[in-house]
């Protein structure tokens, strides 16, 4: 038996993206990763059948991905960006459809998806020179039609490019896309996204991955459960002016049930790890986690070394002490694992500029630095975590040369085996250690300032207490029945992500404005006038710059 397990967790998740009336897709990012990174990501393991790793997907997510399933499925389309795809016509946009074609159609990695397509990038600079110089210009109905083909073409993933005779003949073509050929890619598309989830679900019954799952809309569990949570790691941190969420730790209880729930009937079995959203955890979390039968979950290194150390001059952890799972003596259940920092960055921000084998070296270098120092007879385990999406636009080729020399060197290494979390446990009962009490805190410097804290996010917290009070009010009497659905999807982490900091102004107004227009449909979904407080954005400015051509993207 190999005496270092690594397992890497894949978290997949974006936010809701819907209007909550509606239905309709304000933002497109579901099916665009789907085509570019969750297809690839699958791709990468079922070419490499010995790679073992955790796939964490947020209901949320999935529920987004079953949603486009069927539309393809109807041909009915509330992703205006898909319906404008397949428009006959381009003649006869309108004003407003035009604008957002414009608009959209260049939020993709100038360096790796726009510039190696020569016609795409002959469109992004006459856009890009129109900006600078201030300058009007309309796009012909011809342009418009290319612009819309090109920028679905750019998110196709690697290995689908290789594969596709669609992405082959029309990046060939390189303009004039007639309306047949718009529909050929959109059916291409949906052929892509409608099978992520029976591809993930048919790696995990083979055995090759283990998939987890995250409390249903990616709540900010432990901030739910009592805001004064976020002092554990940051005791001066200014907090909302409420007392706590009302009910967050049956809001918590329920976001837990509804995610085992669909995830079963999603993948075809109760996932046994949860990832809390955000790596955020406390010792309220872990109580619900046990009450849920969850097996694991896991954090940062930096909430272990908050957790070990007490004291204004505790010592720093010992690296080795981060290569265990752990029990919490204060709150038993699930097993904790805790993410490796510098391993999972290295891949998340750093492998990207260098060569793909290098990267691949290096990182198997690094763990054949810690195997060596594991006494004989003994296992340890290392946790690589990250977003399974966001990294790879930023890589050349979507990364497809990195993952293919890092999965071959692991999948066949003499003295490393990939694991599962689960699987770890069942060959390894009752090797985890204990750990007197758990920092509460998140993979993010450890601390939940990314969500709490400061005026515009703290604001955000007051209007969705002051929202969850007025559906407590309905609920003693019976709350109508899609208020519990909208009231999730506003209890998002997400929103207080982008408020205030340093994120770009256009991501920020653009999340400021979904939140509350998701607020205002709580309110009218309970016979209420939404406060006028809500027609104000929660954020007012500060931000930075909106770079001309890039992604805005959740976390």
């Amino acid at each position: 038996m190999k005496a270092l397990k690594v397992v890497f967790l894949w978290h997949m998740h974006q936010p809701d993206y819907r209007d909550a009336e509606t239905g309709e897709f304000v933002l497109p990012w579901v099916y665009l990763h789907a085509l570019k990174d969750y297809s690839d990501m699958a791709a990468h393991l079922e070419s490499h059948p010995k790679m073992r790793a955790v796939v964490n997907f947020v209901p949320s997510l999935v529920d987004q991905l079953d949603d486009y399933r069927r539309q393809f499925e109807t041909g009915t389309f509330r992703d205006p960006m898909l319906a404008l795809l397949g428009r006959p016509d381009f003649d006869t946009l309108d004003d407003g459809e035009r604008r957002l074609i414009v608009e959209r159609c260049f939020h993709a990695n100038q360096a790796t998806m726009i510039e190696p397509f020569a016609p795409f990038r002959h469109l992004y600079e006459i856009h890009k020179q129109a900006l600078e110089t201030k300058s009007a210009f309309d796009f012909t109905p011809a342009m418009l039609a290319d612009l819309i083909t090109w920028y679905n073409l750019s998110w196709i993933g690697e290995i689908e490019r290789r594969n596709s005779p669609v992405f082959a003949e029309l990046s060939k073509k390189g303009q004039d896309f007639t309306a047949a050929d718009r529909l050929r890619l959109r059916a291409y598309i949906g052929s892509v996204v409608s099978g992520i989830i029976p591809r993930y679900r048919a790696l995990a019954e083979r055995g090759q991955i283990e998939l987890s799952a995250t409390p249903f809309s990616h709540p900010l569990a432990p901030l739910l459960i009592s805001f004064s949570s976020a002092r554990d790691a940051t005791p001066s941190i200014d907090l909302p002016n409420v007392p706590d969420y009302p009910g967050g730790a049956e809001r918590v209880r329920a976001h837990l049930t509804q995610a085992r729930a669909a995830h079963a009937a999603w993948f075809g079995s109760t996932p046994e790890g949860i990832w809390p959203a955000e790596g955020a955890v406390s010792e309220s979390l872990l109580k619900l986690l046990a009450e849920a039968d969850v097996r694991w979950t896991a954090t940062s290194a930096a909430v272990l070394a908050n957790s070990l150390r007490t004291g204004p001059s505790r010592a720093p952890m010992e690296d080795e002490e981060l290569y265990h799972g752990y029990r919490v003596a204060n709150a038993p259940g699930p097993v904790v694992f805790f993410r490796n920092e510098k391993l999972s960055d290295l891949i998340g921000f750093e492998y990207r500029s260098w060569w793909a084998g290098d990267a691949a070296r290096d990182f198997v270098s690094r763990l054949e630095a810690i195997r060596a120092r594991i006494p004989v007879g003994e296992t340890r385990v290392v946790s690589v975590i990250l977003d399974g999406e966001n990294a790879w636009e930023y890589f050349p080729y979507n990364g497809f040369f990195f993952f293919r020399e890092l999965y071959a060197r692991l999948e066949n290494h003499a003295d490393i085996e990939p694991a599962t979390f689960s699987g770890y446990l069942a060959a390894h009962p009752g090797a985890e250690r204990h750990v007197h009490r758990l920092a509460a805190g998140s993979w993010v410097y450890g601390n939940f300032r990314k969500w709490i804290g400061t005026p515009d996010k703290n604001r955000a917290w007051e209007l969705l207490c002051a929202a969850k009070q007025t559906y407590d009010l309905f609920c003693a009497a019976g709350a109508p029945p899609d208020t519990e659905r909208i009231l999730r999807g506003c209890e998002s982490s997400d929103w207080f992500w982008w408020f205030g900091d340093f994120d770009p102004n256009g991501a920020v107004s653009a999340f400021d404005a979904l939140f509350r227009r998701n607020l205002r449909a709580l309110y009218r979904a309970l016979g209420e006038a939404p406060p006028a407080a809500l027609a104000e954005p929660v954020s007012h400015g500060g931000g930075a710059p909106e770079s001309h051509g890039a992604m805005q993207r959740s976390t």
